[in-house]
């Protein structure tokens, strides 16, 4: 796993706090909602091929 997913995480993360804050104060929670839901996707997209990884090499290592 590189360091570099990390740092990715953490922007997306802190992008979407900003940008879902800015349309909850403009009446808009609905985008808002979905801004969240897309940057949780993301995300996600990044870090399954990471478990996948994982369980493949606790695989390897018990020889299951």
């Amino acid at each position: 796993m590189d360091v570099n997913i990390i740092f990715k995480i953490a922007a997306v993360g802190i992008l979407v706090s900003v940008i879902s804050q800015v349309l909850k104060q403009s009446g808009r929670e609905e985008h808002a909602f979905l801004t969240s839901l897309a940057g949780l996707i993301l995300v996600l997209y990044w870090i399954i091929p990471c478990i996948y990884e994982l369980f493949e090499t606790i695989k390897s290592l018990f020889s299951l």
